[in-house]
């Protein structure tokens, strides 16, 4: 029996929602008001900022549901910004959409090294960018509480609170490759191939779509360190579990 896209686990619907709050860093003022505009048609609750120092105040005290992060500030830098939020666990989980004129494909790997969840480039479709949001974040809708999963003897799922343990000690996964991880655990020994992972993820970027998944499980793999075995790679076909 062929494997699609239909035999993923069910995505629960996205209306059902709290209102989320989409935090929004950009230099161009005119860019902050239509991202801002079409997610609030959308029944988003926004923040907007100019630069990196006011986004950083802002968040000391408030914790919003998703980051879109221009790459290039005045007062600081993009990827710096991501990587910062990666290694620390207050905002570790935080999903972040790169925003950027950086178009080329290297830049967007890197973005995808460092932790974020989607990358999308100016100029852009505001009908597109506000999909992008809601995909990145129906993927935290399905969460069933309480849930863990168990990897082997050594890796632990807790599908509530999007943390992971190998051999009882939390490994610090972005939000991405969370999703993986608990996507290929959800049928072991089940082959996905990349097509079917990018699909349950929501991602649209098109070109770099075989490489996104590979620095992805690479990057899951790093982190997993001895318990890496678990993750197979299935020449030609894709990624599994394998315990």
């Amino acid at each position: 029996m062929s494997q699609n896209s239909n035999n993923l686990p069910n995505e629960t619907s996205f209306s059902t929602s709290p209102i989320k709050t989409v935090v929004v860093v950009d230099d161009e003022p005119d860019i902050l008001e239509l991202v801002s505009l079409n997610l609030k048609k959308s029944g988003f609750k926004t923040k907007e900022f100019l630069d990196g120092n006011s986004f950083f105040e802002y968040i000391q005290t408030e914790i919003p549901d998703l980051i879109i992060l221009d790459l290039m500030l005045p007062d600081a830098d993009g990827m710096e910004i991501c990587k910062m939020l990666r290694h620390n666990n207050k905002f570790s989980h935080l999903p972040i959409i790169i925003l950027t004129a950086k178009g080329d494909e290297m830049d967007k790997i890197l973005g995808l090294e460092i932790g974020a969840d989607d990358y999308i480039t100016k100029p852009f479709s505001p009908r597109e960018l506000t999909a992008r949001v809601k995909a990145v974040l129906r993927r935290d809708e399905n969460v069933h509480k309480t849930q863990k999963v168990k990897i082997g003897d050594s890796i632990e799922l807790d599908l509530q609170k999007y943390e992971a343990f190998v051999n009882n000690i939390k490994i610090e996964l972005t939000s991405t490759e969370f999703k993986i991880l608990k996507l290929l655990s959800s049928r072991k020994g089940w082959v996905y191939s990349r097509e079917q992972i990018l699909d349950y993820l929501g991602t649209q970027e098109k070109g770099v779509l075989d490489r996104t998944v590979d620095v992805h499980i690479k990057n899951i793999r790093e982190k997993l360190g001895e318990a890496s075995h678990y993750i197979k790679n299935i020449r030609g076909v894709g990624y599994k579990i394998n315990e």
